[in-house]
């Protein structure tokens, strides 16, 4: 399976930070698979209105487009799907608002049992991390490479590896088992490079 970036959105999205601008760059770069919009302290109006935006980039670019947390914000602007952590809505409940053909990710911690839930739930794709310190999030969690390893044997879906990935590190989580890399703070806010030049950087 071909290995490819799941961007995480800024924490802040506006026309003054050139995020759109970036964004369609970055995405024709073709090494972006999934973005997704999480928006923590953003009135969901306001979170309709810049998903509206993305949405015609991602389209245009063949990228899959998710919303964090919020099916029915997905819902309503007609994303791709959603992700879900495990204290956000009920997976089945997130089904039933999405239907059946949209995405639905879930984040698993390091969690075997987590993970073989997320399977027998329909999920799409699981989440695993966070791997190294991350400073878009507080991390509760830490998970190891070995999950990564068990996952591939045992889990026949897409394994996606989040928390503190950067270029340097990446290919020890993509060696060990995972199909997609999740990044967002080495892209956005990396001091060193703007954020194509940030994505470039992974091979």
């Amino acid at each position: 399976m071909t290995k490819y970036i799941y961007l995480i959105s800024p924490q802040n999205v506006t026309e003054s930070n050139n995020f759109y601008k970036n964004l369609i760059k970055i995405l024709k770069t073709k090494k972006v698979r999934y973005f997704q919009l999480r928006l923590k302290n953003t009135s969901i109006k306001n979170i309709i209105k810049i998903s509206k935006k993305i949405k015609k980039i991602t389209r245009k670019n063949k990228v899959k487009f998710l919303i964090n947390d919020n099916p029915y914000v997905a819902k309503i602007v007609d994303a791709d799907g959603c992700h879900i952590g495990q204290k956000d809505i009920n997976f089945n409940r997130a089904r039933k608002i999405l239907g059946k053909n949209k995405i639905i990710g879930v984040t698993c911690h390091n969690s075997k049992k987590l993970a073989l839930r997320a399977k027998k739930n329909g999920s799409d794709y699981i989440a695993f991390g966070a791997f190294f310190k991350s400073y878009t999030k507080k991390t509760a969690f830490r998970a190891n490479l070995a999950i990564l390893r068990w996952a591939e044997k045992k889990i026949n879906m897409p394994i996606v590896a989040i928390g503190g990935i950067n270029s340097s590190n990446y290919n020890k989580i993509l060696s060990n088992g995972a199909d997609f890399v999740a990044c967002s703070n080495y892209v956005w806010n990396n001091k060193k490079l703007d954020p194509v030049s940030a994505i470039k950087k992974f091979k």
